[in-house]
C-alpha cells in the first residue's frame, strides 16, 4: 500500500514538471506563461519558438504521462483502479503543477501519454479523428476535444471498459480546461493554427 501510495505520489511530481516553460525558457528565453496564448503547451512553445520546439513539448508532455503509468501496469500492479489513480494523478500534476503555484497546462499531451500503454489502440483512432478535425477546422483546440471527446467511445467499441472512467474523467478535466477556448469557438474568435486554414 506504501508503495502505492508513493508512486501515485511520484506520478503527480512528475506530471507537475512544465517542459513548455522549460524548453521555451532555456532554448528561446521566452516565458510561454507571458507571451502568445499564455499556455505552457506544445501548441504555444510551437507559435513562440518553433516547430521542433513545439514537438519537443508535446513529446515530454506525453512521456510524463506514459511512464509512470507503464511502471505502474508493468510492475506495481496491473490494478485498474490502481493505475487508474496513478494516471489520473499524472494528469493533474500537470493541470495544477506544484512547481508553478497550482497553474498548469491543458491536460491534452498528458491524458494522451496515460492511455499510450493502456489503449494503443482505441487511443490512435481518436488521435486519428483529432487530426482530421484540426486539418478541416485549423482548431487545435476543437481536435482536442474532439480525442478526449471520442476515446471513450472507441474504448467502448474496443471492449476496454476497465478504463472507460478513466476516460470520461480525463475527458471532463480536459473540457473544463477549455472552456475559454470553447467559449471563443462558440463566437468564432479562435486563432486557428495557421492562418487563413478556418473558415475556407
Amino acid at each position: 500500500m506504501l508503495v502505492k501510495a508513493a508512486w501515485i505520489l511520484f506520478a503527480y511530481v512528475l506530471g507537475s514538471v512544465p517542459w513548455g516553460v522549460v524548453i521555451a525558457k532555456t532554448f528561446c528565453g521566452v516565458d510561454p506563461r507571458k507571451d502568445g496564448s499564455r499556455s505552457t503547451g506544445a501548441t504555444n512553445v510551437s507559435r513562440l519558438c518553433g516547430f521542433g520546439y513545439g514537438v519537443a513539448t508535446l513529446a515530454c508532455d506525453v512521456l510524463k504521462g506514459a511512464v509512470p503509468v507503464w511502471v505502474a501496469l508493468r510492475f506495481i500492479s496491473p490494478s485498474p483502479l490502481f493505475v487508474s489513480l496513478v494516471a489520473v494523478a499524472a494528469v493533474l500534476g500537470h493541470v495544477f503543477s506544484c512547481f508553478m503555484r497550482l497553474k498548469g497546462g491543458k491536460a491534452v499531451a498528458t491524458s494522451i501519454g496515460v492511455f499510450l500503454p493502456l489503449a494503443f489502440w482505441p487511443l490512435l483512432g481518436s488521435c486519428a479523428l483529432c487530426m482530421l478535425v484540426i486539418w478541416r477546422s485549423g482548431f487545435v483546440s476543437l481536435g482536442s476535444l474532439s480525442l478526449l471527446a471520442s476515446l471513450p467511445v472507441f474504448l467502448a467499441f474496443a471492449g476496454a471498459w476497465q478504463w472507460l472512467p478513466l476516460a470520461l474523467c480525463l475527458c471532463v478535466i480536459v473540457f473544463v480546461k477549455h472552456r475559454e477556448n470553447i467559449g471563443r469557438l462558440r463566437a468564432g474568435t479562435e486563432k486557428p493554427w495557421l492562418k487563413g486554414k478556418a473558415g475556407r
